[in-house]
């Protein structure tokens, strides 16, 4: 049976809200380099550099790659044999909380929770928003994102008819990120969730951005393909680097399907910017 001291994870929590921040991903990093020789529009060729440039000072000074340092979402796979030492916390959320309000508290990071009405902020970038899974085994794993309000107002969602098909959704995904223009701060990584049911396939939209590493396939053909030839579509559209035009609009399309009801066909869109702030927190 594996102990897990929630106060390590308070500390890992602490950490990864601050690297997610500071430190573009390897793999992300690699494709926007990947996608500066084919771009054509001198605009884009810029801001592809420049974004390169933000990341390394980022790194180097220890500053946020954007003064959006977003919603701290977390995913959490918790095995049925796992046991929590509390250590003086009330729960395991209690110490994703404390750690997250820690962290951005050290890193000056931007605080951007508000009540939906009044609009007052909470202060602290707190409340944490979790996702859980219960899995077999001794596993424990915490995935933190941090998630921009540019990108993720371009979410949508549609709950097509069957008949819709590949080709509906590939229609679907593409007019969403059209439409979307420079907001999500392109270029971008498009998670799409298929099937399911109205709130499992926005779900599956947001979990999709976590596949590791960015922009790698999908397991299934028939969606890896769909997610190549959405990508090619997308990066036909214009839109370009901050939406200023060019041929990289898009670096990534990962799509993550689940069964769904007979009569109905849910997809989501979910869109993340550039910066694609994702950290896996091992312990």
């Amino acid at each position: 049976m594996k102990k897990v001291n929630l106060s390590q994870v308070k500390e890992k929590v602490r950490l990864a809200v601050q690297e997610a921040n500071f430190i573009i991903d390897k793999d992300l990093k690699a494709l926007i380099q990947g996608c500066q020789p084919g771009e054509e529009s001198p605009a884009g060729q810029e801001i592809l550099s420049q974004i390169l440039k933000n990341a390394d000072i980022a790194a180097a000074e220890k500053l946020a790659l954007c003064q959006d340092t977003g919603l701290a979402v977390f995913f959490v796979e918790l095995g049925e044999k796992v046991k929590l030492e509390y250590a003086g916390f009330k729960s395991l959320r209690d110490a994703i909380t404390k750690g997250t309000a820690e962290g951005y508290k050290e890193g000056y990071l931007r605080k951007s929770v508000c009540d939906p009405l009044s609009r007052k902020n909470s202060g602290d970038n707190t409340p944490v928003f979790i996702h859980w899974e219960v899995v077999p085994g001794d596993d424990f794993k915490v995935t933190f994102m941090a998630k921009g309000g540019g990108s993720e107002n371009m979410s949508v969602l549609k709950m097509m008819p069957p008949s819709a098909g590949a080709k509906g959704i590939e229609d679907f995904v593409v007019d969403a990120v059209s439409k979307a223009g420079p907001n999500p701060c392109p270029p971008t990584v498009v998670g799409v969730g298929i099937g399911g049911n109205f709130d499992t396939s926005a779900l599956l939209a947001k979990k999709a951005l976590l596949r590791k590493p960015v922009g790698s396939p999908s397991a299934d053909p028939a969606y890896a393909e769909m997610e190549k030839h959405i990508l090619e579509r997308i990066n036909r559209l214009g839109i370009g680097p901050m939406g200023l035009g060019g041929r990289t609009t898009s670096l990534a399309v990962h799509i993550a399907s689940h069964p769904c009801h007979i009569a109905s066909f849910p997809v989501a869109v979910n869109i993340n910017c550039h910066s694609h702030r994702i950290v896996e927190i091992e312990l």
